[in-house]
């Protein structure tokens, strides 16, 4: 008895198939460390989110950005409006 074809008949697409597998398995998983890495290496010293009753210092930087002349009347009167609607 002869055992032609022994391999299922898939031929060179099979092994193709296979190797794209194998490329995607392994970018998973240099992914998945990546991010592992990253979260543990994340710098610990960043500022931490502002507390709700920091409206004041964003109007006191506000003021100074309007008297150093970086932003014009009309932009500093909007987002002047925006913050105390907060």
């Amino acid at each position: 008895m002869m055992w032609y074809g022994w391999h299922g008949g898939w031929g060179w697409g099979g092994w193709l198939a296979m190797a794209i597998v194998m490329l995607a398995f392994w970018a998973v998983i240099v992914a998945a460390l990546v991010v592992v890495v990253r979260s543990l290496t994340q710098r610990r010293d960043q500022l931490p989110p502002a507390p709700p009753g920091s409206s004041d210092d964003a109007v006191r930087i506000l003021d100074e950005r309007f008297a150093r002349g970086e932003i014009d009347a009309e932009e500093y009167r909007s987002r002047r409006e925006l913050l105390r609607s907060r």
